[in-house]
């Protein structure tokens, strides 16, 4: 072994595994430029891999051995870490958006980051397994963020600005496990441990397409010896990947059916096309042969046309449908002559925009050998020792619930990343809400949510932890399942519909009802406890009788009632703001009796009728004192006059007119009384005249009078409604039954038209 080397940065050893051949590549990073100390390549003894899948894992460790060897022996010093990268023809990608709100607008920090890109890939993976309908199991093995979204906005980074929602599109990448673990057990047999995975796409863009030009829409085409690896670059990001199982082998079995020569041979002959006009080989048969580069041309240029067309198709699948303004080609396949010529014409751009990419890309790579490759076939090696610095991941293994499982390692796994490999339940991670109930709120459908139950018990090594505690390589996870809380519960009275009293008026008194409810057609209280699929009402209103049950008042059947001052029975509905009149028992027929005949009497005494006064008003009269009346006033339900005022001014003035003609009558009688005139004997008691329905009456014979009283001197049949209710009106404003009236006073009652 060489002394060693005395170098100023970290080594990184980068290893592409490819189908022929593997290259090792030795380096370190100083600010902007990476600086390759050594690279080695050998090609495979035999055909050990396939369309990049490793079929002799032990001829592959062999070789990767070798390689190894090599470089130790010229560094002076022992390699045992190694970044590697993945590809296939079984590669998977799945493209996801995913979004996090946050409990406030606060600023986004690198674990919220983390928690949104966790949540992409297991996204990710959900919808890769709704879609994989083969039996073999798969792996995540990288992802990439297309962009960043803040509160719904494209975001380079989102670190340290305030978000109230956060998101992301997300590239994640899958392959089988036996490809994974093939790539694994190839390396372990050559004594090394792999610090970090990337895939192939991912590693050549990182060389060849440097990132002040991702901006453009550019696709990058890696063509190895049994894969062509495409990147798409758009907006600053790689916004897809993939491959095709068609590359340089393909191309190398038509040279050695054409020239009738073994593999390596033919592979010889691919090559040497780049450099030479005329290439010497021998056939199987041992003689000697010659062919042009043309010749050579002309043979490929079916399988050539073949494979830029589907590499041109899958560049437009990458790409939208679209595509794109240029395209880096490299690895040793795309050198051939003639490729990027077709592949430019397959889709449709300028040749000159289809290019094969080497030493020009490297203007930040030095190679301090003077040998060392600059060509295209190193883009994609430098390529994976870079990706060690922008992305150091690995699979380790750890124990869930004692079950023993991979998982990828991006330096920053956690216990939810363990659970999602080991197909653990996500719900049983995060407490669970107990049984939701759903039921209608007047006819409004609502749900009121179960409790939360307990989180998940976590612990790793035996210690207390959570979902994002980190976790390493063979830590002893233990989780215990979430549970449920307790199932929704919720009675009548904690409705916000239900949470005030229903004010009514009852006899001139304020009275606070509670309100009730009707559920699936039964009256219940405020203590009901809903159950699941109830239909509830919320009353907004009482019957008469439920107004009298609850104050404790018995209506018997000679009372009358009214509501709102029309006539009502116990079934009538009282609303909010309401008024409710229950009467006193109405008088018996034998005081109306009497109180008839005093009437007559009087007015048998009074001078002859000159059309001033009469004992009743005839019922055209009286309708069309009805049909004079104030719509507005008659239909209004307060008591106290305040909103009607104290009646129009013509009502006043009648008034006024009345009540001195009242006293002027008065008077002279009283003149008359005193001088011995004729008039008859007043019985006991007051007797006064009011005006009804504009005719005078004569009421007599009690000390005082309610309003009431004037309904036994009238022509007015209460038991045979003609109307929705009956209006009552003293001196312009609403009355009551019980309210005492006087002398000049003016009473209009009607029937109240519906």
């Amino acid at each position: 072994m060489a002394e060693a080397m005395k170098l100023p940065g970290q080594l990184v050893f980068g290893l592409d595994i490819g189908t022929r051949s593997i290259v090792g590549t030795v380096g370190y990073r100083v600010g902007e430029k990476f600086h390759v100390v050594a690279q080695c390549i050998r090609e495979h003894g035999t055909r050990a891999m396939l369309d990049g899948q490793i079929h002799d894992i032990y001829k592959v460790g062999e070789t990767i051995s070798e390689v190894r060897s090599e470089l130790e022996e010229r560094l002076g010093r022992t390699l045992k870490d190694v970044c590697i990268a993945a590809a296939g023809r079984v590669l998977r990608t799945v493209t996801v958006r995913v979004d996090m709100e946050r409990d406030s607008d606060r600023e986004v920090n690198g674990e919220d980051i983390y928690a949104l890109d966790s949540t992409g890939v297991e996204k990710a993976y959900e919808v890769f397994l709704k879609d994989n309908v083969s039996d073999m199991k798969f792996y995540c093995v990288g992802y990439s963020v297309v962009r960043y979204y803040m509160n719904g906005y494209t975001m380079g980074n989102l670190e340290g600005h305030r978000a109230k929602t956060i998101g992301a599109d997300l590239i994640a990448t899958f392959l089988p496990e036996d490809v994974v673990d093939g790539l694994y057990k190839a390396v372990d047999l050559a004594g090394l441990d792999v610090v970090n995975l990337t895939l192939e796409p991912i590693a050549a863009i990182q060389v060849a397409i440097p990132e002040m030009y991702r901006m453009l829409n550019i696709a990058l085409v890696d063509v190895g010896a049994g894969t062509s690896d495409i990147s798409i670059t758009k907006d600053g990001s790689i916004v897809a990947y993939g491959m095709i199982p068609v590359a340089g082998d393909s191309l190398t079995e038509v040279i050695a059916r054409h020239c009738l020569v073994d593999f390596a041979t033919a592979e010889q002959i691919k090559r040497d096309t780049g450099s030479r006009e005329q290439i010497e080989y021998k056939d199987i048969m041992g003689l000697s042969q010659t062919i042009s580069t043309a010749e050579i041309a002309e043979v490929t240029a079916d399988m050539i046309a073949d494979m830029t067309g589907q590499v041109a198709d899958k560049i437009r699948e990458l790409n939208g449908g679209r595509s794109v303004s240029a395209v880096f080609v490299v690895g040793g396949g795309g050198t051939l002559p003639g490729y990027t010529e077709a592949l430019a014409g397959k889709l449709g751009i300028q040749k000159e925009r289809v290019a094969v990419r080497g030493g020009e890309v490297m203007q930040n790579i030095e190679f301090l050998e003077a040998d060392a490759r600059r060509d295209s076939l190193m883009v994609t090696p430098i390529g994976i020792c870079l990706s060690f610095y922008e992305q150091s991941n690995n699979f380790i293994f750890v124990y869930f619930n004692e079950q023993r499982i991979k998982i990828y390692d991006n330096n920053k796994v956690a216990v939810v990343d363990a659970a999602m490999q080991a197909e653990f339940d996500s719900d049983g991670l995060f407490p669970k809400r107990g049984k939701e109930l759903n039921y209608t709120v007047n006819g409004r459908p609502r749900i009121t949510r179960g409790a939360f139950g307990e989180s998940a018990v976590i612990t790793v090594n035996g210690n207390e932890a959570d979902i994002y505690t980190p976790i390493h390589a063979n830590d002893q996870i233990k989780v215990t399942e979430s549970t449920a809380g307790e199932a929704a519960q919720v009675d009548i009275n904690q409705l916000p519909e239900f949470g005030t009293v229903m004010r009514v008026e009852v006899n001139d008194t304020p009275v606070d009802l509670p309100r009730f409810a009707s559920v699936n057609g039964e009256l219940q209280s405020g203590y009901y406890s809903i159950q699941d699929g109830d239909a509830i009402e919320i009353l907004s209103y009482y019957t008469v009788r439920q107004v009298a049950e609850f104050m404790d008042v018995i209506i018997n059947q000679e009372m009358n009632l009214y509501v709102n001052n029309r006539l009502a029975d116990m079934d009538t509905k009282v609303y909010e703001n309401f008024s409710v009149v229950w009467t006193m028992e109405e008088l018996q027929l034998s005081d109306r009796d009497k109180y008839e005949n005093e009437l007559q009497d009087t007015f048998a005494e009074l001078p002859e009728d000159d059309g001033t006064y009469q004992k009743n008003s005839t019922r055209s009269e009286m309708q069309a004192a009805e049909n004079t009346q104030d719509p507005v006033r008659a239909d209004s339900t307060d008591h106290d006059g305040a909103s009607r005022g104290e009646g129009t001014k013509a009502a006043a003035e009648a008034e006024t007119k009345e009540k001195d003609s009242l006293k002027a009558e008065e008077k002279e009688g009283g003149l008359a009384a005193d001088r011995g005139g004729s008039g008859a004997q007043e019985p006991d008691g007051l007797s006064m005249y009011v005006s009804v329905n504009g005719a005078q009456i004569r009421l007599a014979g009690k000390t005082s009078y309610v309003f009431v009283d004037v309904f036994e001197h009238i022509d007015f049949d209460l038991s045979k409604p003609q109307g929705s209710g009956i209006v009552t009106r003293l001196n312009g404003r609403d009355a009551q039954y019980m309210e005492e009236i006087h002398s000049g006073d003016i009473i209009e009652i009607y029937w109240k038209k519906s």
